[in-house]
């Protein structure tokens, strides 16, 4: 049976996975009868619960006599992490595009990638039964996008197809509205080489992926580089030196059949296989036989830009709701993500009770957090802070991010005006159809921290903003922050609803009756740019008098209750967010009202 490695890479919400689906169905993997969960790929429950894929996955379908590895990436630039590791794995990639929105930042940077490792993509275009499609535009576009990336010749001529992964239809003409996937099979077969790697030289693999068991122990993923290997043959592991890190055995051995692992009892190069039976290796490591000590060269991973400071919760109400709380949980839990995560450094403050941890960006960061808040942590999050950097000079540069914006018409003056006042050059700006504007900019990251919220209300909803890395550049000065104060609990108790509707005035409430707070707590904004320390546990004062007219009934405004990803983003410097398995607080970092002047004080001589 004959071999073909291949990655389906495209931007988020382009439709990868419904494709993935559907390669499915028609090679036959799932039976007719099977029930199978929609996007059945996207197998953990922020993937199913946010529609997007955050982790890389290997898969694999038999059509006809040619078996095809099949990799899942995802389509965010935050988990680009995975996607730069998985693309060393394949001999071809499926660009995949939308009808509609065309090459987006992420089909970009995916696909730099991809060209610059040499590989050959397929391009299809994807959604065609869309009533906004502009089918020839957007493959002029990717043209476009292949040149300015100095695609070869040979890449240039790429093979394309049209198809709906909804319908499961592809076909090389664009009119095509039925069929099934069948020129997609044979375009794979016919334009993806086969491995061609050397089986007979001692055997080498590259860890590209590791997850754990809860029998196997630790399971790398990757591609046999050369040679073969069988259950229970001696290996080791090398680092990019060539040092050994540990040696050991092949316990076990796993090959992929649709959604499942499979065990196999010998590997050759080529295939792409799952490995136990090491405890120390992890990814970008190299497996061989002993006595290889050239390790296999790994993909260069673009470093983070972003960090968050991750504490021990102290607020009053710590371990009340979670189990894991101490210092030594939460770095045990940050260090097994480092280690599965490449894109994740992780650093421990001196006091020992918080780590400073870096990452692409605030998506990646927010996924990391509610999962281990599902996992029954609790947490101090600090606002994200860029990553800086100096020349020898001692030059200060700053992150620099390429964000696409498509919006309404009437809304593309606002959001000029919104993203000049975050520092951002505007370096293009065109009608895309439909009374909507596409609009690039070239904006630091420091000024995007905290924006897409206020951009959703200025766009009414309809705004979608794509961001992506794209240089690191001069430092832009100052950017202005959040333009209001905040209203701070100045004692302990249930919140009342008698002062609550009293406070109402002041500006927006973020609790509501009967919720508990304490002293240096955030329990709403306030409409002027001060803080104002208040008190939302006052009750009325009752008397023996009987008063001449009936109390007025409260009605109160319901609260603004924020998701992490808004929580984070709203923070100012000296403010956390309070993270635990039930709720999401905003709190002042000191809480006490005479630290807090004390450390303004200090600010303001600084």
């Amino acid at each position: 049976m004959s071999l073909r490695n291949i990655a389906i890479i495209a931007h988020v919400d382009h439709g990868k996975t419904t494709l993935v689906d559907q390669l499915f169905r028609q090679s036959g993997t799932f039976r007719d009868n099977q029930r199978v969960d929609e996007r059945a790929m996207d197998s953990g429950d922020l993937e199913k619960e946010r529609g997007i894929t955050i982790l890389a996955k290997c898969t694999s379908v038999e059509w006809k006599d040619t078996r095809i590895n099949i990799v899942d990436t995802p389509g965010h630039a935050d988990f680009g992490g995975e996607v730069e590791r998985i693309l060393s794995m394949v001999d071809g990639v499926i660009l995949l595009v939308d009808s509609s929105e065309g090459a987006m930042p992420q089909t970009k940077f995916v696909t730099g990638k991809a060209l610059a490792l040499g590989l050959r993509p397929i391009v299809v275009v994807n959604k065609i039964d869309r009533p906004d499609q502009r089918v020839q535009q957007v493959l002029d576009e990717v043209f476009d996008l292949f040149v300015s990336l100095d695609a070869s010749d040979e890449q240039l001529d790429f093979p394309t197809l049209f198809a709906s992964g909804r319908e499961g239809y592809a076909s090389e003409d664009a009119e095509a509205r039925e069929g099934t996937l069948e020129p997609l099979f044979e375009t794979i077969v016919r334009h993806v080489p086969e491995p061609g790697l050397d089986e007979n030289a001692p055997f080498s693999f590259l860890a590209t992926l590791l997850d754990r068991d809860n029998f196997m122990g630790r399971v790398l993923t990757g591609r046999v580089q050369s040679g073969r290997i069988r259950v229970n043959d001696p290996i080791q592991a090398i680092d990019m030196d060539g040092n050994v890190i540990e040696a050991g055995r092949a316990t076990k051995l796993m090959s992929f059949d649709g959604l499942d692992r499979v065990p196999v009892e010998v590997a050759k190069a080529g295939d792409i296989i799952a490995l136990a039976g090491l405890t120390k290796a992890t990814v970008a490591n190299s497996i061989a036989e002993p006595g290889v000590t050239k390790a296999i060269q790994a993909q260069p991973i673009d470093p983070p830009t972003l960090s968050m400071r991750f504490a021990v919760n102290d607020s009053p109400m710590a371990g009340r709701e979670g189990e894991k709380v101490t210092s030594r949980m939460i770095r045990d839990r940050l260090e097994r993500e480092a280690e599965t995560n490449v894109a994740i450094r992780i650093t421990e403050a001196e006091d020992k009770d918080s780590f400073e941890v870096a990452g692409r960006g605030e998506l990646q960061l927010g996924v990391l957090i509610e999962t281990m808040r599902r996992e029954g942590f609790e947490l101090g999050i600090s606002r994200p802070r860029v990553l800086f950097k100096e020349d020898e000079s001692g030059t200060r540069s700053e992150p620099y991010e390429t964000v696409i914006i498509d919006v309404d018409d009437e809304f593309s003056g606002t959001v000029v005006e919104k993203m000049a006042l975050r520092k951002a050059e505007m370096t293009d700006m065109r009608p895309s159809g439909g009374g909507k504007t596409r609009i690039t900019f070239s904006a630091p990251s420091r000024g995007m921290i905290g924006y897409h919220g206020e951009f959703l209300s200025d766009t009414r909803g309809t705004g979608i903003m794509n961001r992506l890395f794209e240089k690191y550049g001069p430092y832009k000065g100052s950017v202005e922050g959040r333009q209001n104060g905040v209203l701070i609990s100045n004692g302990t108790g249930d919140a009342v609803g008698y002062a609550l509707n009293a406070l109402e005035e002041r500006g927006i409430l973020f609790i509501g009756p009967g919720a508990p707070v304490y002293e240096g707590m955030v329990i709403g904004e306030n409409a002027k740019p001060e803080d104002l320390e208040v008190n939302p546990m006052k009750s009325k004062q009752l008397t023996n008098f009987r008063s001449t007219g009936k109390d007025d009934a409260i009605r109160l405004t319901p609260p603004k209750i924020m998701t992490l990803e808004q929580a984070i983003a709203y923070i100012d410097d000296d403010e956390m967010v309070e993270v635990t398995p039930k709720s999401i607080r905003l709190r002042k970092t000191l809480l006490c009202p005479h630290e807090r002047k004390k450390a303004s004080r200090k600010k303001e001589a600084a």
